[in-house]
């Protein structure tokens, strides 16, 4: 009788221990609800482009201030390696879908993204990026379109979508230089205030925000750009936080994929330190307002970067690249502020898409 007794309370301990941990959360268990969510994307930021910044920053990262941590499975509907249009979409959406597809399914019908769905509920939204906002990130967000290169569709897709703030480069896909169209002049219509700025925002203002920083690409940090990615982050913040009911924000640090690309280690590195400021702001602001969750990811990694050496003290780094272009590996999610347990653990980046739905409450 005393070892029936012993393994039964042996089994509630260990229950506990998983529920209670944050390591396995069913569909069907309560979760803390969230005010807020910060969702930020570094784009083709896998584990060593975090390590090379951490190295060359000489040990220090507001990323590593995260409690939980857990990795996402990026490849496509189509792929074993995925574009930042699937990738993305897979973490807007839920869905996997095609490479090069944004907010479509593989059939190309729409699919409602977090932000539409948070919208619809009265959640204030807003997207940044250090690219175009039409760029694939930010656009399977908000646009639904079979080709990530349709930059004009995906501008006119920002029509009616009732975003609050967005902030990026690529103006020229909203004002054609021809003439032939002005989807600026259209969201004026619909009362936004499209800004070249950031000086211009005003975040107590009521009217809904369109900042274009650039005609098409912004600068690169190690050519200049300066703090715009922390600045826009919390102008931005600040703004959305003025809804009673809270908000949903993607924010990307865009060219860290480009870096990859480019097999640069120090445009990687410089792209990496800067997104971690932004993340450090984010932190912060989960600090002052409970009830914020921020997420930290990857749509997948990019030029297959190794470190072969380096020094924390002095932030020397050796580091290679094995290609110009994307590679298939499981890319981390850090999680910070209420409900971040149940981002810990391995799996698909369309359950990203899942939890956040479910701690709004809009699933």
């Amino acid at each position: 009788m005393y070892g029936v007794k012993h393994r039964i309370i042996l089994f509630m301990i260990l229950a506990c221990t998983i529920t209670c941990t944050g390591q396995q959360v069913s569909d069907t268990e309560p979760v803390i609800r969230v005010k807020n969510i910060i969702l930020m994307i570094g784009d083709g930021m896998g584990v060593t482009q975090i390590y090379s910044a951490y190295t060359v920053n000489k040990g220090h990262l507001y990323l590593f201030e995260a409690p939980f941590t857990g990795f996402s499975l990026t490849y496509s509907a189509d792929s074993y390696i995925t574009d930042s249009g699937a990738g993305a979409t897979a973490i807007s959406s839920g869905k996997k879908t095609n490479n090069y597809s944004v907010g479509v399914d593989t059939n190309g019908k729409p699919l409602r993204t977090i932000l539409e769905s948070a919208e619809e509920k009265g959640l204030s939204t807003g997207l940044i990026a250090t690219s175009p906002i039409t760029h694939a990130t930010p656009a399977a967000f908000i646009a639904h379109q079979v080709s990530r290169n349709e930059d004009a569709k995906i501008a006119e897709d920002f029509i009616g979508s009732g975003i609050d703030i967005f902030i990026g480069g690529g103006m020229l896909h909203f004002e054609d230089s021809s003439g032939f169209y002005n989807f600026s002049d259209t969201l004026r219509d619909e009362g936004y205030k499209i800004v070249y700025s950031l000086n211009e925002i005003v975040p107590a203002d009521n009217a809904n925000v369109g900042c274009f920083m650039a005609d098409l690409d912004l600068t690169r940090m190690i050519d200049g750009r300066g703090d715009y990615l922390p600045q826009a982050t919390n102008i931005a913040l600040a703004k959305l936080s003025r809804n009673k009911n809270g908000f949903f924000i993607m924010i990307e640090g865009s060219q860290i994929d480009w870096g990859g690309h480019a097999n640069d280690i120090q445009y990687v590195v410089s792209e990496m330190i800067d997104f971690d400021k932004a993340v450090g702001e984010a932190f912060r602001f989960a600090d002052e307002n409970p009830g914020t969750l921020v997420i930290v990811t990857a749509d997948h990694e990019t030029g297959g970067l190794s470190i072969l050496n380096g020094n924390i003290t002095t932030g020397e780094l050796q580091a290679n690249f094995g290609t110009m272009e994307h590679t298939p590996v499981m890319v981390p999610v850090f999680a910070y502020g209420t409900g971040a347990d149940i981002f810990a653990g391995v799996y698909e980046n369309t359950e990203i898409y899942d939890k956040m739905m479910r701690v709004l409450g809009l699933k």
